[in-house]
């Protein structure tokens, strides 16, 4: 392994100090030595990957030098438009050193969203015309690999270090952000999935929301039938639940949100409500963090998502903060069926359980499972 310190400090060298991305868990250690050692202009959590292209972009059209864009491959699919037609040598020619999490590596157990966005992620690079090595565990070889990225840069080329699980030694993040909410996420979870009417419908996001669902209903004694897990595709769990309200009028739809999904896609809240579907609950579980991928600071907790949601045309929008609250806000809610799109931000505190499993059935057997119980 290399260590985070070696592998800033070698950017350092070569004149790389600038950093924005969304983090990953391949890249935790980094990014927390990244949050740790630069200032808050020189790393910058975006609302997605290609605006950290953006960033990138402007950053080196305003001082002439090249920034890092950090992610999970599964960003890649991001990034494609503003690599395409803003940074490629055939329109602006400007550099960026891109910093991949190759998860799904072919060969590496992952879990099933990642497989097919492993298969493609060096493939991707090709198709783009875009270099890369993957990132050497030894830390003379990645000190090469890096000045042959920095010799790319100066030429304005994109240039990618694609990174495989255990590359880097383990760094704690230092300047850790926390609130003061008592409210776990897990337990507002099961708050709002015991107030669900029989016929209510679920569609959960993407990380540990969809996990704590899942094992909720496994500690009921509870199937599954009536959750979509949306185990990949981060940020788009509110448009697949506006499909599916427009479509069974019939059906109470939730989608239970993250306030970094939220953030990385919010133009479809606007989507949702131009819509005006009657049927749909929007509730953004809120802790200010990326918690699945080591609780890198998002930026939820200082903006105002509900203001937001009353600015675009939710009919009705509530935030809460401790269980009490939210527990009288439901039964409120119980009422107002026909009153949607409605918003609901449960502000909770940061973490989760250590033990938290995954679910155990496979994604094609909860949507067959969940199409079976919209037909009835």
């Amino acid at each position: 392994m290399i260590s985070p310190e070696f592998f800033v400090e070698t950017l350092g060298k070569h004149g790389i100090d600038f950093f924005a991305g969304v983090p990953d868990s391949l890249l935790k250690n980094i990014c927390a030595y990244i949050a740790d050692h630069s200032d808050s202009s020189h790393n910058i959590i975006t609302a997605n990957e290609g605006a950290a292209i953006g960033l990138a972009a402007g950053y080196h059209l305003a001082t002439g030098k090249a920034g890092v864009v950090y992610m999970q491959n599964s960003g890649e699919g991001n990034i494609i438009n503003p690599l395409a037609s803003l940074t490629d040598k055939e329109v602006y020619n400007i550099p960026v050193l891109l910093v991949i999490g190759w998860r799904g590596r072919p060969g590496v157990h992952d879990e099933p969203q990642h497989v097919k966005q492993g298969k493609v992620t060096t493939g991707l690079l090709d198709v783009m015309g875009i270099s890369y090595e993957v990132l050497s565990k030894e830390e003379d070889q990645a000190a090469s690999q890096i000045a042959k990225a920095a010799d790319a840069l100066k030429r304005n080329e994109v240039y990618a270090l694609v990174i495989e699980k255990d590359t880097f030694s383990e760094y704690k993040l230092q300047n850790i952000e926390t609130n003061d909410l008592t409210m776990t996420r897990e337990e507002a979870i099961q708050a709002v999935a015991k107030a669900l009417a029989p016929t209510d419908v679920i569609v959960s996001t993407t990380g540990m929301i969809s996990r704590e669902l899942f094992e909720a209903r496994a500690a009921w004694g509870q199937g599954h039938e009536k959750d979509f897990l949306t185990v990949g595709s981060m940020g788009h769990a509110s448009q697949i639940a506006l499909g599916i309200a427009l479509n069974k009028k019939d059906r109470r739809v939730w989608c239970f949100d993250g306030d970094g999904a939220t953030i990385m896609h919010m133009g479809s809240m606007a989507i949702v409500a131009s819509k005006r579907p009657a049927n749909y609950v929007h509730v953004v579980f809120n802790n200010g963090a990326h918690d699945s991928v080591g609780g890198q600071p998002t930026v939820g907790l200082k903006i105002n998502l509900p203001a937001v949601a009353q600015a675009v045309g939710y009919s009705s929008v509530y935030s809460v903060s401790t269980v009490e609250e939210l527990k009288s806000r439901l039964t409120v809610l119980s009422s107002q069926s026909n009153d949607g799109p409605i918003f609901l931000e449960v502000k909770v505190k940061k973490g989760n359980r250590k033990d938290l499993g995954r679910p155990t059935t496979t994604p094609i057997e909860n949507k067959q499972a969940f199409m079976n119980n919209l037909k009835n």
